[in-house]
């Protein structure tokens, strides 16, 4: 049985994916569902939401992504642009994560004196949820990688996935079908990172 560290471990950025993925859509849904009702928020504030993407709704994504930044790019710099759109694309699925600012609103007016945290508060959470959700996906035998295309995309997105007015876009997680192995990245020594005091 793999331990939760091999799990966190073996989860890695990888943009070669593919749509023929070998676990069913129901259980990427249940898998997503169980941890963003289980990851912890400040004050219990729950304000990540997440939409998930298939099918035309995930095409969709990657062609507003596609054509607002063509309206930005020098033509003659486009190539590498449109093909890292493309690789996304070619993912199964998409992961948008978004924090509910209504919520955040409501706990700063409910708790004034922390009112300058709570903005912070619901972007570490996102985080949390982000992390679950990468390394669960990748337990799944899915590869994934998460992107930031917000706010140039936000508007769009949110009309077409017809989310409250409310909800701001944080991040992009395409995810699918491992094409490739992910590039193997450089760690810095532990102790320069945790310190241990007794």
């Amino acid at each position: 049985m793999t331990t939760f560290i091999e799990t966190v471990a073996h989860r890695r950025t990888n943009y070669a994916l593919g749509k023929n993925i070998q676990v069913s859509q129901d259980k990427i849904i249940e898998t997503i569902q169980s941890l963003v009702k289980e990851v912890p928020s400040a004050f219990n504030m729950q304000s990540g939401k997440v939409v998930i993407a298939f099918g035309h709704t995930h095409d969709a994504i990657w062609n507003i992504a596609m054509e607002t930044l063509r309206n930005i790019v020098p033509a003659d710099k486009f190539g590498p642009t449109e093909e890292k759109i493309k690789s996304f694309a070619a993912a199964y699925g998409t992961v948008l994560y978004f924090d509910d600012t209504a919520i955040v609103r409501e706990k700063q007016q409910q708790f004034p004196l922390y009112a300058t945290n709570f903005p912070i508060w619901a972007q570490q959470a996102n985080g949390m949820m982000q992390f679950a959700i990468w390394t669960a996906l990748t337990d799944l035998g899915l590869g994934a990688n998460i992107q930031h295309y917000n706010p140039l995309i936000d508007e769009e997105v949110k009309k077409r996935t017809d989310v409250p007015d409310t909800w701001k876009l944080i991040a992009q997680m395409p995810f699918g079908a491992p094409l490739a192995a992910a590039q193997p990245i450089v760690k810095v020594p532990i102790d320069e990172r945790v310190k241990v005091q007794e």
